[in-house]
């Protein structure tokens, strides 16, 4: 008999194989729990605060940047930019992409934010100050999750590679393979640049993992499952949306449609 962790990494190994639609298709399940690789540390998170959150909002981008949310939301005709503070009622969108886009993650550079789109092959960036499109840039395949280190942006497309690429053409520049142990961690979604380290989603997955941006061996799992959040629409509001509060040490976590963010800190798990 295998076990649960073997099987993660089994499914892991095969589901990437499978046609699969983006909303609705299972995905590997969670290793939170079982026994990790020498090197990998286990984590859990501490919630801080709770900040309300429109329930509207399919969150694909999560960033904080002095004291305000930028916020990138997905589905056609309802993807856009937002930008409020935390405790905030939602306001209208700043930016709204047309219907035919299904906006992705988003990262900001200075005064640009560069959003993804999820299988149009197009990246936009726009300008913060009016919130106008300022440009935009082509690629192969599908966007899923953006971040940047201050030097590269780095994006995710669902499986378990990252790309870097040049802010200025969005040229890649290399491609980093993620792995726990000796296993490729797909799946990988909304991304973060903190501490020196990526933080991903797995999508429909209730943890993160935490990434080594040099060799994109996975250094540590953080279990997120505590959080009082209960879905109402398997599948579909799960977990996602990372954005580091440096002032506080802290992270900001919410999901897709879901009616609250939460501040947590990342503790070492029991």
């Amino acid at each position: 008999m295998i076990s649960r962790l073997e099987r993660f990494f089994l499914a892991a190994t095969i589901l990437p194989f499978i046609t699969f639609i983006h909303a609705c298709e299972t995905a590997p399940s969670s290793p939170v729990g079982l026994m990790l690789p020498d090197g990998v540390a286990a984590k859990k998170v501490e919630v801080l605060k709770i900040y309300p959150h429109d329930q509207d909002a399919y969150t694909q981008g999560l960033i904080w940047e002095n004291g305000w949310i930028y916020e990138s939301t997905g589905r056609n005709g309802k993807s856009g930019i937002r930008v409020y503070k935390p405790g905030d009622p939602p306001g209208l969108p700043r930016v709204s992409l047309e219907r035919n886009y299904f906006g992705e993650g988003i990262a900001k550079i200075g005064g640009r934010i560069f959003m993804l789109t999820w299988r149009s092959g197009k990246a936009f960036v726009f300008e913060t100050g009016q919130f106008r499109k300022s440009g935009e840039f082509a690629y192969q395949g599908e966007g899923w999750g953006l971040c940047h280190d201050g030097r590269w942006l780095i994006m995710s497309d669902g499986s378990d590679t990252l790309s870097y690429r040049d802010p200025v053409s969005f040229e890649e520049w290399k491609r980093v393979p993620v792995r726990l142990g000796d296993e490729p961690v797909y799946y990988l979604n909304e991304l973060e640049f903190a501490r020196g380290r990526i933080y991903a989603n797995v999508w429909q997955q209730d943890y993160l993992v935490e990434i080594d941006p040099s060799t994109g061996m996975v250094t540590a799992l953080v279990d997120a499952s505590s959080l009082p959040y209960q879905s109402r629409i398997p599948g579909e509001d799960v977990l996602n949306g990372i954005a580091y509060v440096q002032e506080r040490d802290s992270f900001l976590l919410t999901g897709k449609l879901w009616p609250e963010i939460y501040e947590v800190r990342l503790v070492p798990a029991d």
